[in-house]
């Protein structure tokens, strides 16, 4: 698997298997935000869905794949870091603001921020109607933020705080996007980067998340959160994993742009599962973003 994988690289096969990626991405990444966001707590399904994507990767990373090299346990020690920052980051963010205004403005200024830092790493540059795609792409995902907030915020005490934490996650999205790219490109193996990551990364916040538990005056049962914790593990393997992959097979830059049409997706989930509203000015958003992504992929 991993020889086929590699033999994509930098080929046209690889291209559309990186666009594939990317999309698959996308839709599973709005599942897992709303998975995290749910009716728990944000720490508590979080420190779940960490927990056991842990216990998941760590016999494929100690007995499966190939032994991560010695020049890649500094960047795994950066990678780890780098998440755990983003997470709390999100963590608050949800805690303080609403999920359909949060998501948005996190997704929007992730991807603006990975072109920039795909071009300084690694040389990538985007064409003048790529950047076209990118803005109108934008202006979709805020658009679709701004009207979120106008019409769906309840948490207006908080609304401040939350746009600044969702503002600063959006940077360490760009952040991890760029600083895993060059991880899973460093090692020989991709699915060594994979499984050691997701091993490594999920097993600091689980035990913060238990401290809290214990802490609750009113605790939420641990069955229905582990149970979300699980199917959350899974959707964050298929998820991170894929744009992982997608990276390493193509531009990084055009991966995190077509990633973020996550937030059409998110806007489905809470249309149909959170029962929120979709009027013709929210769909009219979404195309915006969807067509931000198709020239951006047909701009390249």
């Amino acid at each position: 698997m991993s020889d086929w994988l590699i033999s994509l690289e930098g080929t046209q096969a690889g291209h559309q298997a990186a666009l594939i990626l990317a999309l698959m991405a996308a839709v599973l990444h709005a599942v897992f935000g709303a998975l995290q966001k749910g009716r728990h707590d944000p720490w508590l399904s979080r420190g779940a869905i960490d927990f056991s994507y842990c216990l998941m990767a760590a016999p494929f990373a100690l007995f499966v794949v190939p032994w991560p090299e010695p020049h890649m346990w500094p960047i795994f020690a950066a990678v780890w870091v780098i998440h755990i920052l983003y997470k709390t980051l999100q963590a608050l963010a949800y805690t303080k603001g609403s999920y359909t205004v949060v998501y948005p403005v996190v997704r929007g200024t992730g991807p603006l921020f990975t072109v920039i830092g795909a071009y300084f790493l690694f040389g990538e540059t985007f064409t003048l109607i790529q950047w076209s795609g990118v803005l109108v792409l934008l202006s979709g995902i805020f658009g679709l933020a701004a009207y979120n907030l106008r019409y769906l915020e309840t948490n207006r005490d908080t609304l401040v705080i939350a746009l600044a934490l969702a503002g600063i996650t959006g940077l360490f999205v760009a952040l991890y996007t760029t600083y895993d790219a060059y991880g899973i490109r460093a090692t020989a193996d991709p699915f060594t980067f994979l499984a050691w990551f997701f091993m490594i990364d999920g097993a600091a916040l689980p035990v913060f998340a238990f401290l809290r538990w214990r802490r609750m005056a009113d605790r939420p049962t641990p069955g229905p959160l582990m149970l979300r914790g699980f199917f959350g593990g899974i959707v964050a393997f298929m998820s991170f994993g894929a744009v992982m992959l997608a990276t390493r097979l193509d531009k990084v830059g055009e991966a995190a742009v077509l990633r973020e049409t996550s937030t059409v997706f998110a806007a489905l989930i809470g249309w149909l599962v959170l029962k929120e509203t979709v009027g013709p000015r929210r769909i009219a958003l979404m195309a915006l973003i969807a067509l931000g992504a198709v020239i951006v992929e047909m701009g390249g």
